[in-house]
């Protein structure tokens, strides 16, 4: 699943950000940190980054039910 384009608390848009907190995040930097230099402040922000699942690759592994 991709993150969302906006918060869905406060909508303010936050998908433009999402592949360089992943990256930074992979290369082994503190997830708090990275939002920091990010910009994001709002805690409602920060949560759809912090609690996001990539379940896309796990759903498609899965057999089309007839």
């Amino acid at each position: 699943m991709m993150i969302p384009v906006r918060c869905f608390t406060c909508g303010a848009p936050i998908g433009h950000l999402w592949e360089e907190f992943k990256k930074r995040v992979e290369a082994g930097e503190n997830p708090g940190k990275v939002l920091d230099d990010l910009g994001v402040k709002r805690y409602c922000c920060r949560r759809m980054f912090l609690s996001h699942v990539e379940i896309s690759c796990e759903v498609l592994n899965f057999p089309k039910v007839s």
